[in-house]
């Protein structure tokens, strides 16, 4: 490798010796040319004229000596032109794609940097503001997913094109990768309106299909914004802001665009503390399952738990799911929280009244994971908790994505004496076909409903809707959301099954739900084998079942 390298080093010099030396005998043959020829001319014309002898026959070989090395110089000068002019274009060629998106034709992250930076200078100069616009392409993964990745990339030759016909003619333009596209011009501070224009157009184009190699593809964007004279003052600067500005949009619901502020900078921190949190905090156990009864409505029995997860943050004290559930699913840390939790619950649970059953739910993530049910089967063979107390709870939306792969995952577990439950039923599309194609053995009812059971006539509606769906269907109906005894009472006239909610009492950590099955009666004796390993034989005499 080194030699073909130096090799390589070696020919250029070469050849440059061999053009000076070519060269110095082209330049040598011209003024011997030039004093040969005209000794030569010189003797012709005194032989002609009678005034002298022939011309001497070395001189003459010379003279043609001379023409021979001067027409060899010429066609090597011209070779050498030509070779430059090729080289050049070469050069220019390489320097062009290196500055360039191959696919697209626009500028590629680094050459945006470069002239994006000599623009943020120019806007100084004239007075006036630059502004950037970052746009990334809603669902762009289902289409290389569904079509193939060389219909992604019509689709973003598409897009680029779009583009083109949308932004001003002196913009700046780069695809910086994948789906994620870049715009830089200039505008004036005070007509901030004629960006919004422009990203409205971007925006509404965007929703429109595009045609792509006989397809028709639909996607969307998030749009994000940002201008040079709030706190920009760089070409990075305003990147980064315009970045962050385009996930407040995604986050908001996609299809929109937002200008950048700073409180979404602050978010963003708060989110990556969040996240490095996570990541930390998940091996350390420092999530754990909380445990939110559920109540057979007819009779106040303690049925069971739902296993909720709860942050035990060493600093900041409690964290609900909702600040950190969305982060684990977007940073797929998803799976080993989830993996986590149920160890904790499995464990907990060995030496309950075989009578509870816990119920845990999975995240539509989870789902895309052909391997769920191996692990979750691996888990209760590790922790020695029984499939058949464990009820698993799917969400109607998770189901849309892939039914083959549900369908797998929830044959497996049943195969197994785990039950299943559709959860929040009545909030997705509710369709029949999900209790047909999966077997499911009981129905959650969203506590969206059952909570303004009272005050909605619709949401009366829906949830005596669903109960008597269940009972048509031998299916029992449990209902979330049961926060004071009229909402149970209403439930209990509907023949509900089962209910859970803060009127049966806050979700309980694990010091909590043993020190109330405790007081219930309902722990199984712990004594030791052989082998000094715990066992769960027995309950105690004092067992009260009691809700």
């Amino acid at each position: 490798m080194t030699g073909a390298m130096d090799d390589a080093t070696r020919a250029p010099r070469l050849f440059d010796r061999a053009d000076l030396l070519t060269g110095a005998i082209s330049v040598a043959a011209i003024i011997l040319f030039v004093g040969i020829g005209s000794a030569v001319t010189s003797q012709t014309l005194h032989y002609y004229l009678g005034q002298g002898n022939a011309v001497d026959r070395t001189l003459f070989v010379a003279l043609c000596l001379n023409i021979a090395l001067i027409l060899f110089g010429w066609r090597r000068h011209h070779a050498l032109v030509r070779e430059v002019r090729v080289r050049a274009a070469a050069e220019e060629r390489a320097s062009h794609l290196a500055s360039r998106d191959a696919l697209t034709g626009f500028l590629n992250r680094r050459s945006m940097a470069d002239e994006g930076a000599a623009l943020i200078v120019q806007a100084n100069r004239r007075g006036k503001t630059a502004v950037a616009l970052m746009l990334d392409l809603d669902h762009f993964k289902s289409v290389n997913d569904m079509h193939g990745h060389a219909m992604g990339d019509a689709l973003l030759r598409a897009v680029a094109s779009a583009l083109d016909d949308i932004l001003p003619q002196s913009s700046l333009r780069a695809r910086l990768g994948g789906d994620e596209f870049a715009a830089v011009f200039l505008f004036d501070a005070s007509a901030p309106d004629v960006v919004d224009r422009i990203a409205e157009r971007i925006v509404s184009r965007m929703a429109q299909p595009f045609e792509a190699e006989g397809c028709r593809l639909h996607v969307s964007c998030s749009l994000g914004i940002a201008r040079s004279d709030f706190e920009c003052p760089t070409i990075d600067a305003l990147m980064r802001a315009s970045d962050i500005a385009m996930y407040a949009a995604k986050k908001s619901g996609r299809n929109r665009f937002a200008w950048f502020d700073q409180s979404m900078e602050r978010e963003l921190q708060a989110r990556n503390d969040l996240e490095n949190g996570l990541r930390v905090g998940i091996p350390r156990g420092e999530i754990v399952p909380y445990f939110e009864q559920q109540v057979d409505i007819a009779t106040g029995r303690l049925e069971g738990f739902e296993v909720l997860a709860r942050w035990e943050h060493p600093t900041r004290g409690l964290v609900s799911p909702e600040r950190f559930i969305p982060i684990a699913e977007e940073t797929g840390m998803i799976a080993d929280l989830s993996m986590s939790v149920m160890r904790q619950a499995f464990t907990a649970a060995r030496d309950w009244d075989a009578a509870l059953s816990i119920s845990i739910n999975i995240s539509p993530w989870q789902l895309r994971d052909a391997w769920l049910a191996q692990k979750i089967i691996k888990l209760l063979t590790e922790t020695g908790f029984p499939a058949s107390r464990l009820e698993i709870e799917i969400t109607e939306s998770a189901l849309f994505e892939n039914m083959a792969l549900a369908q797998s995952i929830a044959g497996s577990l049943k195969n197994q004496g785990v039950r299943l439950a559709l959860d929040d039923f009545g909030t997705g599309y509710s369709s029949l076909a999900h209790l047909r194609a999966l077997p499911f053995d009981r129905i959650k009812i969203d506590k969206s409903f059952v909570t303004s059971i009272h005050e909605s006539p619709d949401s009366a509606a829906i949830v005596t809707a669903i109960v008597r769906l269940g009972e048509s269907l031998n299916l029992p109906v449990t209902a979330e959301g049961v926060e004071d005894d009229a909402i149970e009472a209403r439930l209990r006239a509907m023949h509900c099954a089962k209910g859970q909610g803060w009127f049966y009492g806050k979700p309980l950590s694990l010091v909590g739900v043993r020190r109330l099955l405790a007081e219930r009666g309902m722990l199984r004796a712990r004594t030791l084998d052989e082998d000094g390993e715990t066992v769960v034989d027995r309950l105690p005499t004092n067992r009260r079942l009691a809700g």
